[in-house]
């Protein structure tokens, strides 16, 4: 019976690690730089809309989903928070913050300087990102 309880202790103290380390995320440090960059494009042009929709559905829907929910097609394959673009704390960064995380990426994220080499268009998908919390 002893033996029982001590293999079904290390059970749960095992699982509880695993799910420690697969829900636990360090934060994401933007740089004082990227944090109070100013967003240089006009996010009212229609063209420039369509243009953060176009790369942004190219691009980032596969994983963060059609409403950026996190819920693309490829989620389950990645690790850590695909964030909620819609939530009031995603919304809450600066568009610095969204365009050093889009530009740079980490760990399952990966950086976009070679797939998108123009800023401009980095700076139309933070606008679009914006979008997504109606």
């Amino acid at each position: 019976m002893k033996s029982k309880l001590i293999l079904l202790s290390l059970g749960v103290l095992v699982l509880s690690l695993y799910a420690f380390n697969h829900s636990y995320q360090d934060p994401w440090v933007v740089p004082k730089e990227y944090q109070d960059m100013k967003n240089p494009t006009d996010m009212t042009d229609k063209e420039n809309k369509a243009i953060g929709k176009s790369l942004y559905s190219t691009h980032c829907k596969s994983c963060h989903g059609k409403e950026g929910y996190g819920d693309g097609p490829k989620a389950a394959d990645q690790t850590g928070d695909l964030g909620d673009f819609s939530s009031p704390e995603f919304q809450a960064q600066s568009d610095g913050a969204l365009f050093y995380k889009s530009t740079f990426g980490r760990d399952d994220m990966p950086e976009f300087t070679k797939k998108i080499p123009d800023d401009e268009d980095r700076w139309l998908i933070v606008n679009y990102m914006r979008t997504l919390k109606e």
